[in-house]
Parts: structure tokens; sequence; C-alpha cells
């Protein structure tokens, strides 16, 4: 029997609900938009800038959306991002193979749709959550989140394996277009909680780095995370298609990982202490190099779905802690959590910024996808995970000036 600070409120329930909702869109449709468009293309280097155009306009989103929030309400963002996430599909669906000739276009409506929904969603994770279940919610969202994860790619890989061409990726847009919908339709059941200050701080974070390096520092984890982050979210599907050559192999492969972080966030949910972040960081450091590794012996079926594994294990152990390390430090800056919007949008800032750059060195050094070149550049960035433990440090709030 849990204890009663460690229970989840109607509004924690129903945020996880409708972020399951949003994954089971995002997996069938995210899954394969940047196989969709490789198929299109057979080209890296456009996957690679389409990333990078995303992950780029991405926190000029999160600063309009945090503003909105700020003068409006956090739901009224959030539900705008699922609304032109929902948008997205459907021009997708309509420009059907013109995607790849207006990519340029679709990765910075991406960008914007994402950047709305995120920073709705992160503030809404901090308000209904407390820090003495904030790690509990976390887990149990990662558990929902990827469990929602699970169906969609099998059924998205079997969709479009038995359509003839590229029609199977357009009916799978499609599906996700009315998952979104339903998922906006949802989030009306949480009700707006204007704020009580209006005023928009962003123009003062660079003065609060100044004086609290410890949130600075966390800040600079969200950067470090994002380096390993950023290839992962478009490379391992094409990896992995490049392998097994058919598109519903990868979205059963794509389940199989899924029950891994599943698996992972439950145990999570049960053990996880946030005293031990450093700890946490440490192991996965050690599991992701290790399945980057195997890359260097040889890039086929059999290295990839042991790097996938010890990934989906590993990384989630580190996302979770460094979310829920990110949340007390916002609780130690000034105003008691009313500059909760304008950190989440220096969270994005930073760890798209390292998304950027990592996307970038995979173009430069394997832009032509050489095995030997892909191998070296997961290597050397999982082992730059390993900064994260000089950066953590668990201890008193600094003092504010």
């Amino acid at each position: 029997m849990l204890p009663p600070d460690r229970r989840l409120g109607k509004n924690a329930i129903i945020s996880l609900s409708i972020h399951a909702c949003f994954q089971f869109g995002s997996s069938m449709s995210g899954l394969f938009l940047n196989l969709y468009l490789w198929r299109l293309t057979q080209d890296l280097i456009i996957n690679g800038l389409y990333n990078i155009l995303v992950f780029a306009i991405a926190p000029a989103a999160f600063a309009a959306g945090g503003w909105l929030a700020k003068r409006k309400d956090r739901m009224v963002t959030y539900r705008l991002g699922i609304l032109m996430n929902a948008l997205f599909y459907l021009l997708v669906v309509i420009a059907q193979e013109n995607v790849a000739e207006f990519y340029v276009l679709f990765a910075l409506l991406n960008g914007i749709a994402s950047g709305f929904y995120w920073v709705g969603f992160l503030v809404l994770q901090y308000d209904v959550s407390t820090d003495k279940n904030r790690i509990r919610y976390l887990a149990l969202n990662m558990i929902s989140y990827n469990a929602a994860g699970l169906a969609g790619p099998a059924l998205a890989g079997f969709v479009i394996q038995r359509s003839d061409g590229l029609s199977g990726y357009i009916l799978i847009f499609s599906l996700a277009f009315i998952t979104f919908l339903i998922a906006a339709i949802v989030s009306f059941r949480i009700p707006l909680q204007p704020a009580r200050h209006r005023t928009f701080y962003l123009k003062l974070m660079g003065l609060l780095m100044s004086k609290n390096r410890r949130w600075l520092h966390g800040l600079y984890c969200l950067f470090i995370f994002g380096l390993f982050q950023g290839v992962m979210l478009f490379l391992p599907n094409i990896l992995l298609f490049l392998t097994l050559g058919r598109e519903d192999w990868v979205g059963y492969f794509g389940v199989f990982f899924s029950s891994l972080i599943v698996a992972t966030g439950y145990v999570l949910s049960r053990m996880a202490k946030k005293e031990n972040a450093r700890k946490y960081f440490l192991v996965s450091s050690i599991g992701i190099t290790l399945g980057s590794s195997l890359l260097l012996i040889e890039v086929s079926l059999w290295s990839v779905v042991l790097f996938m594994m010890l990934f989906s294990v590993f990384n989630p152990l580190a996302m979770n802690t460094l979310t829920s390390y990110y949340y007390r430090l916002i609780g130690t800056l000034p105003l008691k959590g009313e500059l909760r919007v304008e950190s989440v949008i220096m969270r994005e800032l930073f760890l798209n910024g390292g998304r950027i750059v990592s996307i970038s060195i995979l173009l430069l050094f394997a832009g032509n996808l050489q095995p030997v070149g892909i191998a070296v550049v997961l290597v050397v960035l999982a082992l730059l995970q390993f900064l994260l433990l000089k950066l953590v440090r668990e201890e008193q709030p600094e003092a504010q000036s």
C-alpha cells in the first residue's frame, strides 16, 4: 500500500492517458516518418538535415509556447501542440511523395508542433506531480508511454508491408491524425489553471545561470544527454531496415525494444531513489558504451539488435533520472516554481543543442552510412555520457542573492 504522498492525483492520471494516446499515434507515424523519407530519397543527408531543422526550430517554438502558457495557461499550449501534430500528419497525407520535395517546410512545422506539445506537457508534468511522487510519476509515464508504443510499431509495420508501394505509409499517417484528434479531446478533461504571475522571465535566464551554477550544470547535463539521443531518434530504424529489408520486422523489433523500456520503467517505479542519481548515470553510461562498442566489431543484424536492447534498458534509466533531477533543480530557483515555464524552455534549448551537434557529427563522419564511421561516432558520443557523473550533485540548494 502506497503512502498518501506517493499516490497520483486525478489530473496526473489523465495526463498519463493523454500522453499514452499521443505516443500511440507517434509510434505508428514518427517511427516510420524518417524511414518514409529514407525510402523516398535514399539519402541520409536529407534525413539528417530534416532532423536538424526540427531540433533547431523547436526551442523557438518552446519560447513561443512558453509565453502563451504564461499569458494564458499551459493547457492552451498543450492542446495547440496536439492539434498542430494532427495538422502535420494531415498535410503529410495530402502531400504524399511530395514530402521529400518540401522536407524543409515539413521539418519546420514538425518542430513547431513538437515544441508546443512538449513545453505544455513538461510544465504539466511538474504541476501534477510533487517531489514525493515525481520519480514514480515519471516511471509510470515511461511505462504508459512505451506500452502505448508497443502496438503502434507492430500495426504500422504490418500495414506497410502488406500495402502496395508506399501507400501503407499514407494509411498509417492518416491513423495518426485521428489519434491526435482523440488526444486533443481528452485533454479538455484537465481544467485550466491560469498562472498567477504572467510575467515572462526568459530574458533573465542568462543572469540566473551565472548565479546558480548547480542549475547551469543541470543544463550542461541536458546538452550532453542530447548528444547521444539526437542520432538515436532516427538512425536505429534505418540501420534495422538496411539489415532486415522489411518494414514489418522493423515494427516488430520496435515492439520488443519498447517492451524492454516498459520493464525498465516498472523497476524504476518500484525501486528508484532520487539520492542515487550519480549511480544510475554511471550504470547507464556503462551499458550504452558497451552496446555501442558492439558496432565496432561489425554493423549487422546481431550487433544492431544487441545494441538496441542495451540502449532500451539503460537509456530510460538516464532519462528518468535526469528529468527528475532537473525538476528538483527547478524547485531551487527563485519565485517558488514560477520559473518552471522558462526552465523548461532552457531545458529544450540545451537538449536540442546537443541533438543538433551529434547529428551534424554523424553526417560529417558517416553521411554515406559507412559502418566504421557510424560505430566510432556512437562510441564517442556514448563515452561523453560519463561527464554526467561530474556535473550532477545532490546537495542543498544554493543561497539566492
